[in-house]
């Protein structure tokens, strides 16, 4: 769109310019034009903390991404050293890498590699490669092994952020694990020794998933790590010679892209390229919000010097301005540049607007969606609007309006409510709080991806699109057995026994209200609790029991039994199917005996006999595991029948042993249950299908479960009078089989894509030929399971033996691949076997009978000892004659086995395993030796304790078919494929198609909500863009006039440049507005191919830049970045929290650089049914150094965070109660993404432990001491600050400490507080002196980080010197799930409250929060060392002596009088926290749950950080604290000011007084005490203060005089 609005006709663009001359040309004669011409303009610029890292290699990382492969075509292309000799410039260079990537990548793959890579997104991976590069490095110092490192030096100098130097020459080095290897030389000595020496497996250098492995490597092999850079001197040998040994199997050959430090010149051309500029990051907002200056909080210091700063950003001219495109005007009349632009300086500023009358706003949605659907470029107009609405919103508001836009949007928002926005990507509903460009390009990344693959699969572009945007089938949170046989034995009939006979049976009745835990008493089999026992056990007695007692008790539950014998299940496992007849099974006798009374007696006696077994046997209630034997049994059963039975009871035995009656139905019973899989529960119930535990409080549980899901079907009618409701819920779903590591929810699902595999040359799929149940050869089969088998273990050849069985059994839906290996020196016969089997198989695998023939081998193979070598002869002999007579019995061709035996030779079968190896251990990633299936790209890995049976293969064919194959292989079947030879469209490509896409979409993450956007109306409202040839399609509703509309609109603009997708995106703005919905103005950065210089080789990387912003509005600055960025600014020479432009003088722009300081590592820790483990602790560090940093555990949804920056970190808890109490193993986490990191972790209490508590007051005094007495965890901690964080005090002070601070004794004293914008930075100053000259004890500062400027971040650490006080910067993310503030101030007053649990170090126990403007008159010591009776908080209640403020006491009266219920209200500028009672009572949980229930109302919560204390005092105890404590002239009065021991500058509602006038009135030493911080302040940074500034430093206690106040209030002025 080359032109975009500006191009009009030519009449009408020479109209534009003669207004704009017109116009300008008045302005000028008015004498205005130099005013006009003052234009201010903002810039922001956001970099990393880290050292930059090399655009050539994010490109190999980016690649990698894509498929492994293309990571080695890469660094082939570019490992020549003259390779972009032709190129002198950065932005040639970054145009050459995209060129040589865009012939490894379709469009629009390349389109996004290119936006990536200007992105900077793989930049933190290289930063984990030097984190380990340098630990590689520092694994071998110089003193110690001399001779393996080649005299080269070991990068000892190693900064974090810069990387391992190049001391000592060397840019590459290859880390064995026993040895480091600098040169060719050395390396081509050590492969030459690899097959003398033995490695140990813990001398190898561990691999990463994250690891590029050259492909096709021998997984048994030695691995060798090379770190280096494509494209340097010593990087090309080193490669080459170990690409080569890795093909020959020598090693298995991984390399980390390093480019040390100091190794740029060496590189090759554009090989350094970022790698010396710091990497300026994109992909965030900033917003300039129209500040309320009510009380006129703004510093009167001037600022006098500036910063060097890069050039700014020029302007873009090609964007509109009030309907000008003033670059096509500057074309035209180039001669008229000064007026143009002074036209175009005018319409900018002239109408920043930040209110509206009541009438010009009600329409101002409709118009605002009105202006953007009519633009040439609707996203254009959307980002302009709302990124500039202060300047446009009076324009907007005159628009005539087209009611059609008006009622359309009305008649939407019956469906949707006004304002809200949504996004769907293919049909997947986003969340839009948590998105970010470098989610949203990971996401579309992944469905071009898939879709790419789609289409190289031949699939035509529609089925592409249907196939991504199917919904796939919910997996439902109910799995439920299909139990139905006639084993199971019912001991009631709520349909049909008597004694339910009065009850109702009205279903409707389900859906009338009753009492908690009231039953509903219903004549219907709606609950069927069916307990699998074994009921020679004691829990299946107690199960018994428990089912007679609720039968009596009237439950109305249908119950029934099912009963096994463990026994007989046992032997059914050991002899593969056919026990063995061995001694008595009191199991089955008992079952026997059960059946012959249910048969000639009755159900109710059955069960009453089961219940005499163990009251025979015990005479008590007692369940005991002692083993019933079979007089117990006998017994039972003559006092059951004696009363009843014709003939004696124990002649009634004698004939059922003679006669074996029932035996078969008892061991039929036990099979059934065996097939379910049940009898690994022991004792189990079934409820209406659904698993449970036996006990009683489950199956009440259980019902209550159930009792929604039958609701729900009567009210839908879908269930009434005459429904069999087992019959319904079984047949909808059910499966025939219970496998919880096959089906359970803890069950860590494992996926892998098999595209990669499938589609490489010489492909181990070229070489699969499936085996298919009998009769089924010609059909499509949308299951395919592949086994990976290891013949030489006994587990491997089970697991064999069950899929020929499940075959055999019939298969009408699956295929199955045998993937045969043997492990190294494996006995010949395992070998021939393998030969055999797979030449069977290849050759035979249509034939009807081939099942037959390899059943028939294995169970022969099975029956053999395995030989000794000597003998291995006879067997081959053994075992080819069985073969013969095998072939013969299945019509196999006996003489194709005869000459397959002459040529079989065992070490062709090995190294035929090579390719296969490869596919399964380097590409599925299996651990070598383990068998596995996969089943349409789930990979099921076999436990060596569990059985596996033909039965569980059905499930998992049943369950991928149902779950995530069915809706593909349905859409499959109705495609016509163009582009593939009618012959070829077989019944094995449907299958492979079935099971590659099924693999492909397995493996793709994405959230299962979706909405119905196809309800909403389009036609007037709606922004549609249409691409058929898209594969990506995207949803939205969207109100353009709100802050998610201001993050939207150009993340839309950016897909739509980049990929161009069809979209529809429904306007949805709020129909009746009573305040402007947005008071600033917004820029979202993105890079571009213009942030790489055409001059040199320097990256400048993108800024937000705003033109022209009004100069008379106070503007604040925040900065909207991706949740898991923590950024703070480190150059800003003005106040970014104040800023008046007008005040800049001569400076056309204000420049601003924020650094992302950390990312964040946040999770959610649960414990198996309880809840979360609030106070457990977490550590995280490395190998060497575990515990950098700290946290702990909220009870608010488990919820825990860590600042972490790229690299590879080892979670694990921290030593002393939570080790103690709870088990995890380390956890290994990298970090290598600008996304951070989430993680669910579920911890378990340790055996014995289950019930002590976390937290207690004894543990928690005991856990103080124990860290008391650890200076190292100390030291730790201040060295991780410097490390992740950079903001530990003792990283700014220089080794000596002043003799000031060493004369201070006694405890310290911390004190806590938070500052935004000079002015309060100039207060905290004074708020530290006043604190310090009142007190000899030791201080330390805790500040957070958050809202200060550079400025105070260079002198505090100089101020601490020179004073004598320590100080820390803390700082902790605002939790995604936790309601957000909007307003800044808000922001901070939450920060005083929400936090504190968990913003301050473990070991810190008590803390005082002071107010940036208050004045300290007394030693704090005293407040410190305050007994707060037990309470987590002190505050001061507000003082009521001064009766002029009565009006303004709203806490005395309305919802405040009734709520406090006679408590007093305190004041949030002064309070005290006890951090070990606040956290040991979870009361920051507590204030969080408040806020979460109370935020969400606007009116709620005005001044947040006072009222959420006060209103939870009830329980969140408050002690009050003497009123002295807290002074202020609005509530106190001037009577008790002498006594204050704080003076607080409150704001003074009735009079509205600037902060800076009533400090200087009221508080008589703060102008003495401000004179000294200005002046020290001005001696740091170099300033010098305007004499009438200047002021000598007053006494410690100055004495009050008016005149001398008024004077400096003179000179301040």
């Amino acid at each position: 769109m080359a032109t975009v609005r500006g191009a009009r006709s030519g009449v009408s663009a020479a109209a534009a310019v003669l207004v704009s001359v017109l116009l300008v040309g008045g302005l000028v004669a008015g004498g205005e034009g130099a005013e006009i011409r003052r234009q201010k303009n903002v810039q922001v610029a956001l970099r990393a903390k880290w050292a930059g890292t090399p655009l050539l290699l994010e490109a190999s990382e980016l690649l990698s991404k894509e498929w492994k492969d293309l990571f080695w075509d890469f660094i082939d292309h570019w490992k020549e050293l003259d390779k972009g000799s032709d190129c002198l410039t950065a932005k040639c260079c970054a145009q050459k890498i995209v060129e040589d990537a865009r012939t490894l990548l379709n469009e629009p793959l390349s389109s996004i590699f290119e936006f990536s890579l200007t992105l900077r997104s793989a930049s933190p991976r290289l930063v984990l490669y030097r984190q380990l590069a340098e630990e590689s490095l520092s694994s071998f110092p110089i003193d110690d092994s001399p001779e393996q490192i080649s005299g080269h030096g070991t990068g000892e100098n190693f900064d974090e952020a810069a990387g391992p130097s190049s001391s000592g020459g060397t840019c590459c080095w290859v880390d064995a694990g026993n040895a480091l290897l600098f040169n060719s030389a050395d390396l081509r000595g050590w492969l030459e020794g690899l097959g003398k020496l033995t490695m140990d497996s813990t001398e190898q250098p561990e691999l990463f998933d994250f690891d590029h492995v050259y492909p096709r490597a021998n997984v048994t092999a030695p691995v060798a790590i090379l770190y280096g850079a494509v494209g340097t001197k010593c990087f090309k040998d080193l490669h080459v010679q170990l690409s080569e040994a890795s093909k020959q199997g020598k090693v298995r050959y991984a390399l980390r892209p390093v480019l040390p430090s100091g190794c740029q010149a060496t590189s090759s051309f554009c090989g350094s390229i970022g790698a010396v500029d710091a990497v300026t990051l994109s992909g965030y907002g900033v917003e300039l919000a129209l500040k309320n200056m009510e009380y006129k909080a703004m510093d009167d210091t001037a600022i006098k010097k500036g910063v060097p700063l890069e050039d700014p950003k020029m302007e873009d001219l090609s964007q509109e301005v009030r309907g000008f495109i003033f670059s096509k005007i500057l074309e035209r009349k180039p001669e008229l540049n000064a007026e143009i632009m002074s036209f175009r300086d005018y319409l900018l500023s002239s109408t920043v607007s930040d209110t509206l009358e009541v009438w010009e706003l009600k329409d101002l949605g409709h118009q605002t969606a009105q202006r953007i659907v009519q633009a040439s470029d609707p996203l254009h107009s959307m980002q302009e609007i709302n990124q500039n609405f202060p300047s446009i919103v009076s324009s907007l508001s005159r628009m005539k309006l087209d009611n059609s836009i008006k009622d359309e949007i009305i008649a939407n928002q019956r469906m949707v409510p006004p304002g809200k926005s949504l996004m769907a990507l293919n049909g997947a509903l986003i969340n839009i709080e948590d998105l970010d460009l470098y989610l949203l390009m990971d996401m579309v990344h992944g469905e071009l991806s898939l879709a790419d693959q789609f289409i190289q699969l031949k699939l035509p572009q529609s089925a592409v699109h249907k196939i991504l945007s199917a919904p796939p089938p919910a997996e439902s949170n109910s799995f439920r057995v299909d139990f139905r046989s006639s084993h199971v034995h019912y001991v009631n009939n709520l349909e049909e026994d008597a004694m339910y006979r009065r009850w109702r049976s009205n279903l409707q009745e389900l859906l009338m209200p009753v009492f908690p835990g009231q039953m509903r008493y219903i004549r219907k089999n709606l609950f069927h609790a069916v307990y699998v026992l074994d009921p020679a056990s004691a829990c299946g007695a107690e199960t018994i029991d428990m089912i007679l007692s609720l039968y009596q008790d009237n439950v109305p539950i249908r119950f029934g039994i099912i009963m096994y014998s463990s026994r007989h299940i046992n032997a059914i496992e050991q002899s593969d199917g056919t026990p063995a007849e061995n001694g008595e099974d009191t199991s089955i006798l008992i079952t026997r005996l059960f059946l012959y009374i249910k048969e000639m007696y009755s159900t109710q006696l059955a069960f009453q006999f089961l219940s005499n077994i163990y009251k025979s046997r015990n005479g008590e209630d007692y369940y005991n595991e002692e083993v019933v034997e079979a007089h117990h049994v006998e017994g039972a059963f003559v006092d059951s029948l004696l009363s009843t039975a014709k003939s004696h009871p124990q002649e009634l035995l004698l004939k059922l042993q003679k006669e074996n009656m029932y035996k078969q139905e008892a061991e039929e019973s036990s099979s059934f249950v065996h097939k379910l899989g049940l009898n690994k529960l022991q004792c189990s119930l079934l409820m209406n299908g659904l698993v449970h535990e036996s006990n009683e409080d489950a199956t009440m549980n259980a019902m209550n479960d159930e009792l929604p899901r039958i609701q729900e079907q009567v009210y839908y009618g879908h269930i009434q009078s005459h429904t069999d409701v087992l019959e319904k819920f079984l047949s909808e779903s059910s499966y025939k089989r219970y496998n919880p590591s096959i089906t359970g929810k803890s069950a860590a699902k494992k996926f892998v894509s098999l595209f990669a595999s499938y589609h490489e040359e010489n492909s181990v799929f070229n070489d699969i030929k499936y085996l298919q149940s009998s009769g089924t050869t010609d059909d499509a089969k949308p299951v395919t399971h592949l086994l990976a088998i290891d013949l030489s273990s006994k587990v491997g050849t089970k697991l064999l033996c069950e899929a020929i069985h499940y075959l055999m059994d019939g298969s009408n839906r699956a295929r199955v691949g045998l993937l045969l290996y043997a492990r190294n020196g494996s006995p010949l016969p395992v070998l021939l076997l393998k030969d055999i089997f797979d030449r069977t198989i290849s050759s035979f695998s249509y034939k009807e009978k081939v099942l037959d023939f390899l059943h028939g081998l294995l169970k022969f193979y099975e029956a053999q000892p395995m030989p000794a070598s000597s003998v291995a002869g006879d067997w081959t002999i053994t075992m080819m004659e069985r073969v013969y007579s095998l072939a013969a019995e299945t019509s196999l061709p006996g003489d194709d086995y005869k000459a397959w035996f002459k040529s079989f030779s065992a070490d062709t079968v090995v190294k035929g395993m090579d390719k296969l190896s490869d596919f399964l251990f380097g590409q599925l990633g299996l651990v070598f030796g383990s068998n596995a299936v996969i089943t349409n790209g789930r990979v099921f890995i076999m436990n060596d304790e569990e059985s596996f049976l033909a039965n569980d293969l059905g499930l998992l064919e049943s369950m991928e078919y149902d779950l995530r194959t069915k809706y593909i292989f349905e859409i499959i079947e109705e495609v016509e494929f163009p582009g593939v030879d009618p012959d070829d469209l077989t019944s094995q490509f449907y299958s492979d198609i079935a099971m590659l896409i099924s693999s492909l979409m397995s493996a793709r993450e994405r959230p299962s909500e979706r909405a119905h956007f196809e309800i909403l109306h389009a036609e007037h409202s709606a922004i549609k863009l249409s691409n058929a040839n898209s594969s990506i399609h995207i949803d939205a509703v969207i109100d353009p006039l709100s802050p998610t509309g201001q993050k939207l609109a150009p993340l839309l603009r950016i897909l739509w440049k980049q990929i161009q997708p069809s979209m529809r995106i429904v306007l949805n703005p709020i129909s009746s507005l009573v305040d402007l919905p947005l008071k600033n103005f917004y820029r979202f950065v993105l890079p571009s191919m213009d942030d790489f210089s055409s001059t040199d080789y320097s990256v400048h990387g993108p800024k937000a830049f705003f033109a022209n912003m009004p100069l008379s509005k106070t503007l604040t600055m925040n900065i909207d970045v991706p949740e898991p960025w923590l950024v703070e600014p480190t150059v800003a020479i003005h106040d970014l929290d104040n800023i008046l432009l007008e005040n800049l003088g001569d400076v056309t722009t204000l420049r601003a650089i924020f650094e992302l300081e950390a990312l964040l590592l946040t999770g959610h820790c649960m414990e198996k049914d309880r809840d979360p483990p609030r106070g457990l602790q977490f550590i995280l560090g490395t190998k060497q150094r575990p515990h950098l940093v700290d946290t702990l555990v909220m009870a608010n949804l488990g919820y825990w965070q860590m600042k972490v920056s790229p690299g590879v970190w080892y979670l694990q808890l921290a030593p002393g109660r939570s080790a103690d109490l709870y088990e995890l193993p380390r956890k290994l986490i990298a970090i290598d993404s600008l996304r951070g990191k989430l993680m669910h972790i579920e911890v378990q209490k340790k055996k014995g432990k289950e019930r002590e508590e976390l937290l207690n007051a004894a543990d928690d005094h005991h856990l103080q001491e124990k860290m008391d007495n650890n200076g190292w965890n100390k030291n730790l901690l201040k060295w991780a600050s410097s490390l992740i964080s950079g903001d530990a005090s003792s990283k700014n002070k220089p080794d000596k400490i002043t003799d000031r601070k060493d004369a201070r004794q006694g405890e310290t004293i911390n004190i806590f507080s938070v500052a935004s914008g000079h002015l309060y930075e100039r207060f905290l100053k004074i708020m530290i002196l006043s604190v310090l000259k009142k007190t000899q004890r030791p201080v330390k500062f805790w500040f957070i980080k958050n809202y200060l400027s550079p400025q105070f971040k260079d002198v505090i650490p100089r101020m601490a010197q020179e004073y004598g006080f320590e100080y820390e910067l803390i700082t902790y993310k605002w939790p995604t799930w936790l309601h957000k503030q909007k307003e800044k101030q808000r922001i901070i007053w939450a920060y005083k409250i929400l936090f504190l649990d968990v913003i301050f170090p473990l070991s810190l126990r008590k803390v005082i929060f002071v107010d940036a403007d208050q004045i300290v008159r007394a030693d704090m010591g005293e407040l410190y060392d305050m007994n707060l009776k037990g309470r987590p908080l002190a505050y001061t209640p507000f003082c009521d002596n001064n009766k002029d403020m009565d009006g303004y006491r709203f806490w005395k009266q309305g919802f405040w009088k009734d709520h406090l219920r006679g408590r007093p209200y305190h004041i949030s500028a002064l309070y005290v926290v006890d951090l070990a009672k606040f956290r040991q009572t979870a009361a920051g949980d507590t204030l969080r749950v408040f806020y979460e229930q109370l935020s969400k109302d606007p009116n709620s919560l005005s001044n947040l950080d006072q009222d959420l204390p006060n209103y939870a005092q009830h329980t969140v105890p408050i002690f009050s604290l003497p009123q002295e404590w807290l002074w202020c002239e609005s509530w106190c009065g001037n009577a008790t000011k002498a006594r204050a021991k704080t003076i607080d500058l409150c704001n003074n509602p009735m009079t509205k007084e600037p902060k800076l006038q009533g400090a200087r009135r009221i508080v008589p030493e703060w102008a003495g005490l401000d004179s000294e911080a200005r002046q020290f302040t001005a001696r740091i940074l170099g300033d010098n203060l305007e004499p009438g500034e200047a002021t000598p430093l007053p006494s410690e206690t100055p004495k009050p005089d008016d005149k001398g106040t008024d004077q400096n209030v003179k000179d301040e002025l």
